[in-house]
């Protein structure tokens, strides 16, 4: 049996795991669904048609569900899916999707979401990231898997942050970030590749030396994007113990339609 506090209102039609704790004066809605070992901390609200996996930490204040701060939108039945081992602290704010793009608001698994964070409607979010403290996500974005966030950064509407990625501090995102790539500054300056943070997950020095160089065709040598990605390649084909990432760099930067941080 869920372990429920007496203040807490939990509709009769939610869904919850037999082990799922649920703080004081916390209210669940009825399209709730939330999996095993997921905690709710005090006076959190969850709304909508939100699905939260297993083992989720949700911290005391959180509203997660609610609808979507956007005009257009008019009562529809979108959702919101949490996956699983997600920490989201105090006063975080997660948005359901909207029927002008998936209908759904998506994040996914082992994330770190810092207090004051706003995840808003149809954001795709990966596994392993870090929200820093009062980040702010515009609709539509997404966020791939292991990217860092620094806090207070604004991310504009329909931006799209690569694997790896990193934002500074207090920086605003107004187009694309490729992955692997640090940036900086209001508006999003690059600052080379995230080596650090390579290193910590297990990428070799030949990896972040292609991906280095990769860097230099992107934003030292006057390229444009067409002839950048060309000749990122025939890096590819140079050192194929790292094309899997390069092609994966050259597929972000060749697809972006806000076009990149340069």
């Amino acid at each position: 049996m869920a372990r429920i506090h007496p203040t807490a209102i939990v509709d009769p039609k939610a869904e919850l795991a037999d082990d799922v704790e649920v703080g004081p004066f916390a209210v669940i809605g009825p399209k709730v669904q939330i999996g095993a070992r997921t905690s709710v901390g005090a006076h959190a609200v969850i709304d909508g048609r939100t699905r939260i996996g297993r083992g989720n930490r949700i911290f005391p204040f959180c509203a997660i569900g609610g609808v979507p701060q956007d005009k257009k939108y008019a009562g529809e039945d979108t959702g919101l899916v949490i996956g699983d081992d997600n920490t989201i602290r105090e006063y975080c704010t997660l948005n359901i999707g909207t029927v002008q793009d998936a209908g759904v608001t998506r994040v996914g698994s082992d994330n770190w979401i810092m207090a004051y964070v706003h995840v808003a409607h149809d954001c795709r979010i990966g596994d392993h990231t870090i929200f820093a403290n009062g980040v702010q996500l515009a609709g539509h974005v997404h966020v791939g898997d292991w990217a860092i966030l620094g806090g207070l950064t604004g991310v504009h509407q329909f931006v799209r942050i690569g694997a790896h990625a990193m934002t500074g501090a207090g920086t605003t995102l107004l187009q694309d970030l490729p992955p692997f790539v640090i940036c900086n500054g209001n508006p999003a300056a690059p600052h080379g590749i995230n080596a650090e943070g390579l290193k910590r997950r297990g990428f070799d020095a030949a990896a972040i030396g292609a991906l280095r160089r990769a860097y230099k065709v992107i934003y030292k040598e006057g390229r444009t994007v067409a002839e950048a990605c060309a000749a990122i390649e025939a890096l590819a084909a140079e050192t194929p113990a790292a094309a899997a990432h390069l092609h994966a760099l050259r597929a972000f930067v060749q697809n972006s339609t806000r076009g990149i941080v340069r």
